[in-house]
Protein backbone atom coordinates (compact mmCIF):
# COMPACT_ATOMS: atom_id res chain seq x y z
CA UNK A 1 0.00 0.00 0.00
CA UNK A 2 2.76 2.32 1.19
CA UNK A 3 3.81 1.85 -2.84
CA UNK A 4 1.36 2.40 -4.13
CA UNK A 5 1.06 5.49 -2.20
CA UNK A 6 4.43 6.63 -3.55
CA UNK A 7 2.84 6.11 -7.32
CA UNK A 8 -0.11 7.95 -6.69
CA UNK A 9 1.89 10.94 -5.35
CA UNK A 10 4.26 10.80 -8.25
CA UNK A 11 1.11 10.77 -10.67
CA UNK A 12 -0.41 13.67 -9.02
CA UNK A 13 2.66 15.33 -9.25
CA UNK A 14 2.87 14.38 -12.95
CA UNK A 15 -0.35 16.28 -13.63
CA UNK A 16 0.44 19.32 -11.43
CA UNK A 17 3.33 19.54 -13.61
CA UNK A 18 0.92 18.85 -16.85
CA UNK A 19 -1.34 21.84 -15.80
CA UNK A 20 1.69 23.80 -15.71
CA UNK A 21 2.85 23.32 -19.21
CA UNK A 22 -0.22 23.78 -20.22
CA UNK A 23 -0.93 26.96 -18.72
CA UNK A 24 2.85 27.98 -20.73
CA UNK A 25 1.58 26.96 -23.75
CA UNK A 26 3.68 23.64 -24.16
CA UNK A 27 1.15 21.16 -25.72
CA UNK A 28 -0.01 18.97 -23.00
CA UNK A 29 -3.01 17.19 -23.72
CA UNK A 30 -5.58 15.25 -21.45
CA UNK A 31 -7.81 12.30 -22.44
CA UNK A 32 -10.22 9.28 -21.69
CA UNK A 33 -9.48 5.69 -23.49
CA UNK A 34 -11.08 2.39 -22.96
CA UNK A 35 -10.92 -0.88 -24.33
CA UNK A 36 -10.97 -4.66 -23.87
CA UNK A 37 -8.55 -7.20 -21.83
CA UNK A 38 -7.84 -10.54 -22.87
CA UNK A 39 -6.23 -11.64 -19.64
CA UNK A 40 -4.64 -14.81 -18.32
CA UNK A 41 -2.11 -16.11 -15.40
CA UNK A 42 1.01 -17.79 -15.90
CA UNK A 43 2.54 -20.06 -13.37
CA UNK A 44 6.70 -20.13 -12.38
CA UNK A 45 8.34 -23.12 -10.53
CA UNK A 46 12.04 -23.21 -9.78
CA UNK A 47 12.17 -24.34 -13.14
CA UNK A 48 10.06 -23.15 -15.85
CA UNK A 49 7.03 -20.50 -17.05
CA UNK A 50 4.76 -22.18 -19.05
CA UNK A 51 1.06 -21.11 -19.65
CA UNK A 52 -1.45 -24.21 -17.75
CA UNK A 53 -2.75 -26.11 -20.77
CA UNK A 54 -6.29 -25.85 -19.31
CA UNK A 55 -6.20 -21.90 -19.66
CA UNK A 56 -7.87 -19.64 -22.05
CA UNK A 57 -7.69 -15.50 -22.55
CA UNK A 58 -10.46 -14.36 -19.99
CA UNK A 59 -12.20 -11.30 -21.55
CA UNK A 60 -12.70 -7.78 -19.45
CA UNK A 61 -12.54 -4.19 -20.00
CA UNK A 62 -10.44 -1.01 -19.14
CA UNK A 63 -11.37 2.67 -18.69
CA UNK A 64 -10.23 5.47 -17.37
CA UNK A 65 -8.24 8.89 -17.75
CA UNK A 66 -4.06 9.98 -19.00
CA UNK A 67 -2.69 13.01 -19.38
CA UNK A 68 0.07 13.30 -22.59
CA UNK A 69 3.69 15.22 -21.25
CA UNK A 70 5.76 15.91 -24.06
CA UNK A 71 9.43 15.58 -22.84
CA UNK A 72 11.42 15.88 -25.96
CA UNK A 73 10.82 16.70 -30.02
CA UNK A 74 9.31 12.97 -30.43
CA UNK A 75 9.30 12.10 -26.82
CA UNK A 76 6.21 11.91 -24.10
CA UNK A 77 5.39 10.55 -20.91
CA UNK A 78 1.84 9.20 -20.23
CA UNK A 79 0.54 8.56 -16.90
CA UNK A 80 -2.88 6.72 -16.87
CA UNK A 81 -5.44 6.24 -14.43
CA UNK A 82 -7.53 3.10 -15.72
CA UNK A 83 -10.13 0.26 -13.83
CA UNK A 84 -8.58 -3.08 -15.33
CA UNK A 85 -10.43 -6.44 -15.10
CA UNK A 86 -8.10 -9.12 -15.09
CA UNK A 87 -8.11 -12.82 -14.26
CA UNK A 88 -8.07 -16.01 -16.12
CA UNK A 89 -10.41 -19.00 -17.74
CA UNK A 90 -9.81 -22.44 -17.30
CA UNK A 91 -11.51 -25.11 -18.84
CA UNK A 92 -10.35 -28.66 -17.59
CA UNK A 93 -11.43 -32.44 -18.59
CA UNK A 94 -10.13 -35.18 -16.74
CA UNK A 95 -11.04 -38.65 -17.32
CA UNK A 96 -10.47 -41.95 -15.36
CA UNK A 97 -11.04 -45.83 -16.82
CA UNK A 98 -10.33 -49.04 -15.08
CA UNK A 99 -12.26 -51.83 -16.49
CA UNK A 100 -15.78 -51.47 -15.90
CA UNK A 101 -15.58 -48.41 -14.13
CA UNK A 102 -15.01 -45.34 -15.59
CA UNK A 103 -15.16 -41.23 -14.54
CA UNK A 104 -15.34 -37.74 -16.54
CA UNK A 105 -15.10 -34.43 -15.04
CA UNK A 106 -15.76 -31.46 -16.36
CA UNK A 107 -14.41 -28.32 -14.89
CA UNK A 108 -15.18 -24.50 -16.17
CA UNK A 109 -13.78 -22.22 -13.88
CA UNK A 110 -13.39 -18.18 -14.32
CA UNK A 111 -11.62 -16.10 -12.05
CA UNK A 112 -12.26 -12.37 -12.50
CA UNK A 113 -9.66 -9.88 -10.61
CA UNK A 114 -10.39 -6.07 -10.72
CA UNK A 115 -7.40 -3.51 -10.44
CA UNK A 116 -6.92 0.29 -9.95
CA UNK A 117 -3.86 0.13 -12.52
CA UNK A 118 -1.40 3.39 -12.84
CA UNK A 119 0.58 2.45 -15.99
CA UNK A 120 3.19 5.18 -17.09
CA UNK A 121 4.41 5.06 -20.35
CA UNK A 122 7.46 6.83 -22.15
CA UNK A 123 6.13 7.10 -25.71
CA UNK A 124 8.22 7.59 -28.67
CA UNK A 125 6.55 8.81 -32.21
CA UNK A 126 7.70 6.79 -35.20
CA UNK A 127 5.86 9.71 -37.14
CA UNK A 128 3.40 12.48 -35.98
CA UNK A 129 0.38 10.22 -35.50
CA UNK A 130 2.21 6.51 -34.92
CA UNK A 131 3.89 5.55 -31.25
CA UNK A 132 5.26 3.04 -29.50
CA UNK A 133 5.78 2.76 -25.92
CA UNK A 134 6.96 1.09 -23.13
CA UNK A 135 6.77 1.43 -19.29
CA UNK A 136 5.73 0.26 -15.53
CA UNK A 137 2.26 -0.46 -14.52
CA UNK A 138 1.32 -0.15 -10.81
CA UNK A 139 -2.43 -1.82 -9.98
CA UNK A 140 -4.10 -1.66 -6.82
CA UNK A 141 -6.75 -4.99 -6.20
CA UNK A 142 -10.00 -4.08 -5.37
CA UNK A 143 -11.99 -7.28 -5.47
CA UNK A 144 -12.64 -10.13 -7.87
CA UNK A 145 -14.84 -13.13 -8.01
CA UNK A 146 -14.34 -16.88 -8.56
CA UNK A 147 -17.43 -18.35 -11.20
CA UNK A 148 -18.08 -21.17 -12.86
CA UNK A 149 -19.49 -24.61 -13.03
CA UNK A 150 -18.24 -28.77 -12.47
CA UNK A 151 -20.18 -31.65 -13.97
CA UNK A 152 -18.65 -35.43 -12.67
CA UNK A 153 -20.10 -38.52 -14.50
CA UNK A 154 -19.19 -41.57 -13.12
CA UNK A 155 -20.07 -45.32 -14.67
CA UNK A 156 -20.48 -48.33 -12.78
CA UNK A 157 -20.87 -51.46 -14.60
CA UNK A 158 -24.09 -50.32 -15.77
CA UNK A 159 -24.70 -47.52 -13.60
CA UNK A 160 -24.30 -44.49 -14.63
CA UNK A 161 -24.71 -40.93 -12.62
CA UNK A 162 -24.26 -37.07 -13.14
CA UNK A 163 -23.56 -34.46 -11.07
CA UNK A 164 -23.90 -30.70 -11.64
CA UNK A 165 -22.90 -27.76 -9.45
CA UNK A 166 -22.29 -23.98 -10.21
CA UNK A 167 -20.91 -21.50 -7.79
CA UNK A 168 -20.37 -17.97 -7.93
CA UNK A 169 -18.48 -16.27 -5.20
CA UNK A 170 -16.27 -13.47 -3.93
CA UNK A 171 -12.23 -14.33 -3.73
CA UNK A 172 -11.03 -14.04 -0.24
CA UNK A 173 -8.96 -10.82 -0.18
CA UNK A 174 -6.41 -12.55 2.17
CA UNK A 175 -5.22 -14.63 -0.45
CA UNK A 176 -3.93 -12.02 -2.53
CA UNK A 177 -1.25 -9.41 -2.82
CA UNK A 178 -3.13 -6.25 -2.35
CA UNK A 179 -0.02 -4.61 -5.09
CA UNK A 180 0.77 -5.79 -8.56
CA UNK A 181 3.23 -4.58 -10.73
CA UNK A 182 3.87 -5.44 -14.08
CA UNK A 183 6.12 -3.89 -17.37
CA UNK A 184 3.88 -2.69 -20.72
CA UNK A 185 4.95 -2.49 -24.48
CA UNK A 186 2.42 -1.05 -26.92
CA UNK A 187 1.89 1.05 -29.34
CA UNK A 188 -1.12 3.39 -30.83
CA UNK A 189 -1.81 5.50 -33.93
CA UNK A 190 -4.37 8.60 -33.85
CA UNK A 191 -6.54 9.09 -37.22
CA UNK A 192 -7.19 12.55 -36.68
CA UNK A 193 -5.58 14.78 -33.96
CA UNK A 194 -8.14 13.67 -31.23
CA UNK A 195 -9.00 10.19 -31.76
CA UNK A 196 -6.78 7.36 -32.30
CA UNK A 197 -6.69 3.40 -31.39
CA UNK A 198 -4.04 1.31 -29.03
CA UNK A 199 -2.84 -1.90 -28.18
CA UNK A 200 -0.30 -2.99 -25.16
CA UNK A 201 0.78 -6.02 -23.64
CA UNK A 202 1.44 -6.11 -19.73
CA UNK A 203 3.28 -8.91 -18.46
CA UNK A 204 3.20 -9.11 -14.92
CA UNK A 205 6.23 -9.45 -12.42
CA UNK A 206 4.34 -9.93 -9.10
CA UNK A 207 3.11 -12.78 -7.42
CA UNK A 208 -0.95 -11.91 -7.20
CA UNK A 209 -1.25 -14.59 -4.13
CA UNK A 210 0.58 -14.36 -0.89
CA UNK A 211 1.72 -17.65 -0.55
CA UNK A 212 1.22 -20.12 -3.09
CA UNK A 213 3.88 -23.28 -2.24
CA UNK A 214 6.55 -21.86 -4.00
CA UNK A 215 5.10 -21.03 -7.30
CA UNK A 216 4.97 -17.29 -8.56
CA UNK A 217 1.27 -16.76 -10.57
CA UNK A 218 1.28 -13.70 -12.87
CA UNK A 219 -0.79 -11.68 -14.86
CA UNK A 220 -0.44 -11.33 -18.21
CA UNK A 221 -2.90 -9.32 -20.44
CA UNK A 222 -3.77 -8.39 -24.23
CA UNK A 223 -5.05 -4.90 -24.58
CA UNK A 224 -6.65 -2.82 -26.91
CA UNK A 225 -8.79 -0.11 -27.51
CA UNK A 226 -10.08 3.83 -28.71
CA UNK A 227 -8.53 6.88 -26.98
CA UNK A 228 -9.47 10.22 -27.23
CA UNK A 229 -7.87 13.59 -26.65
CA UNK A 230 -9.29 16.89 -25.41
CA UNK A 231 -7.71 19.51 -27.74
Amino acid sequence: MKRLIIVLAFAGSLLVNAQEKTKSSSPVTFGVKGGLNGSTLTKKDGYYDYYENDQRLKAGFNAGIFVNIPVAEKFSIQPEVLFSQLGSKTEDRNRYNSNSYSSRQEYDYKLTLNYITLPLMVQYNILPQLYVEAGPEFGLLLGGRSKGDETYTETNGNITTTTHREFSNKINMDLYNKFNFGIGIGAGYYFTQNFGVTARFVAGVTDIYKSNNGDTVRNNAFQVGVAYKFK
